[in-house]
């Protein structure tokens, strides 16, 4: 996982619970040796600053238009091709155009519970100063929403969640990645 800012060590906790390892990538070199990426929340502008360095951004575009890559908040707002609120540049490989911090402030971050189209019930989604996906295109599919809005998509080996799924003792998002990766390895 992308470790240069965000929880990322709340992510690796989630991915040994889902039954993988968790390797923490600072530098565009270590890419080579993973077979899928999560990119945490934290704050987009701040992450593009970082990944403008040594190449990373770069690598990093490369990497997620062969593998499979999960982006959770900020990581979503990475990964979609139009993002507003303000306007910013991303890796444009996620068929979706996002908002920037929608659903309010900090203080406006909330824990709430949806219907998914994962098994189990319904889901803990954990918002801290969430983006909105306000649209998709035809080939992304939409796995839960909030407000009539998409909050976990997948297009190919690309997941998105505009939660944070690592806050949460639930792990059938982060398998549902882990599940991707495998996929993955055997094409």
């Amino acid at each position: 996982m992308l470790a240069i800012q965000g929880d990322f060590d709340a992510h690796a906790a989630a991915l040994r619970e889902a039954g993988a390892a968790a390797v923490l990538i600072r530098k565009p070199d270590e890419l080579a040796a993973i077979d899928g990426l999560i990119i945490p929340g934290g704050e987009s502008t701040t992450f593009l600053k970082f990944l403008a360095r040594d190449g990373f951004l770069s690598s990093l575009q490369e990497f997620v238009q062969r593998k499979p890559t999960f982006g959770t908040c900020a990581g979503c707002i990475l990964l979609a091709k139009d993002v507003r609120n303000p306007a910013q540049e991303s890796l444009a490989v996620l068929d979706a155009t996002v908002d920037r911090n929608a659903y309010g402030r900090q203080i406006d971050s909330a824990i709430l519970e949806a219907e998914t189209k994962l098994e189990g019930g319904p889901l803990e989604m954990v918002y801290i100063r969430a983006p909105r996906i306000v649209k998709t295109g035809a080939a992304v599919e939409v796995l839960a929403e909030r407000d009539g809005f998409p909050v976990l998509v997948r297009q190919g080996q690309i997941l998105a969640a505009t939660f944070h799924p690592e806050l949460s003792t639930d792990r059938r998002v982060h398998r549902l990645f882990v599940d991707l990766v495998r996929a993955g390895q055997t094409h």
